[in-house]
């Protein structure tokens, strides 16, 4: 073990001592938090509840959510990430000292957190330092960044920093991230903008064209988990949905099959299928063999999606498995990244701050 290794070593075992180790899969639609040696502690919504007329934050998370549509007109139910980038600083900011602070309880430390984020494949510089300032300013000391592909990869427990490909779909809620990986880095990837969101704007558009009737984010949101699909099934799925008519604007009741999710959807999957197809094609041959070999992973909340494994292995020709509790992935991930950051240093994003000598 080299001098420099030592010096790392002791200096986390003793600031160890002093403040926690925190993951974060800072999501459009959730935020998880993992906090080392307890494990994900938090699953929160990525929504804030801001009262507009004293700038107070009244709810973070799952209380917020449930204001979603029933708040007074001073009182905005607002999510500060869109498509995985951040839209609202101060909101976010807020958000993640709430969670953090919840993360950490009473066991609450001298120092500041150290803190890896994930975040989607191909941010800009300016992202990243909006993500980097958004958790120093919410208390961490110390601040990593990791891409969601890579994290999920190492939460998973794919051989990450060997050479052999994998690849690996991570499906969150504003972003679809496809990502190659080989020897502790990305190969290839591509972040689409087609994921979980877009899905549930297709739903309620489709409910408006062909029913007439006015549905909420929420709504369209069951419907997904309850009926959604992208093949049929063996037996058909139903559900009720209610919501406002267009025509005479009283509330009214309908009924939706899964053939109705799957033309509502259709669209945003031939998207994602058409992202994962050219991610595929612009893959180096050698690298493809092995992903042929062992398959694509799928995490995040869109690979629950009923059928959707199947018609990606009919489409592309290549296994395709959906990893055990695939919603924590990416937290896992960053989890274990805070086990070895030394390890997984190649993994990180680059940046040109220094915030401890771990770096």
């Amino acid at each position: 073990m080299s001098l420099k290794d030592v010096i790392t070593h002791n200096w986390n075992r003793l600031t160890g001592l002093f403040s926690h180790d925190i993951g974060i899969d800072l999501g459009t639609a959730n935020t998880l938090v993992y906090v080392k040696g307890r494990g994900v502690v938090i699953n929160e919504p990525s929504i804030v509840a801001v009262n507009q007329k004293t700038g107070q934050v009244v709810a973070v998370g799952r209380e917020a959510k449930e204001m979603l549509g029933r708040t007074p007109a001073h009182i905005v139910a607002v999510q500060p990430l869109v498509e995985g980038v951040i839209s609202d600083f101060e909101v976010t900011e807020e958000m993640l000292a709430y969670l953090l602070n919840k993360a950490q309880g009473n066991r609450r430390r001298l120092l500041g957190p150290r803190v890896v984020i994930g975040v989607p494949s191909g941010v800009t510089s300016v992202e990243i330092r909006a993500v980097r300032d958004v958790a120093k300013n919410a208390g961490a000391r110390e601040v990593h960044i990791i891409e969601e592909p890579m994290a999920a990869a190492i939460g998973i427990r794919l051989p990450v920093s060997k050479p052999t490909g994998s690849m690996i779909i991570d499906i969150g809620g504003g972003t679809a991230n496809i990502g190659v990986i080989s020897l502790g880095g990305i190969v290839n990837s591509r972040n689409i903008k087609t994921a979980g969101d877009r899905f549930d704007a297709d739903i309620s558009a489709y409910i408006r064209n062909e029913h007439k009737i006015l549905i909420g984010e929420r709504s369209a949101e069951d419907l997904k988990l309850s009926v959604g699909s992208v093949i049929e099934g063996e037996k058909p799925l139903t559900t009720t949905v209610r919501g406002r008519d267009l025509v005479t604007g009283l509330p009214r009741e309908v009924v939706v099959t899964d053939a109705d999710m799957r033309s509502a959807i259709e669209h945003s999957i031939d998207e994602l299928l058409e992202a994962v197809k050219e991610v595929i094609e612009t893959t180096p041959p050698e690298v493809l063999a092995d992903v042929m070999q062992g398959g694509i992973h799928l995490t995040g909340g869109g690979a629950l999606l009923r059928g959707l494994p199947e018609l990606l292995k009919a489409t592309l020709g290549v296994p395709v498995h959906v990893a055990q509790d695939p919603l924590t992935a990416v937290v896992r991930g960053t989890g274990f990244v805070l086990d070895d950051i030394e390890a997984y240093r190649e993994a990180l994003l680059t940046s040109d701050e220094d915030f401890a000598p771990t770096q």
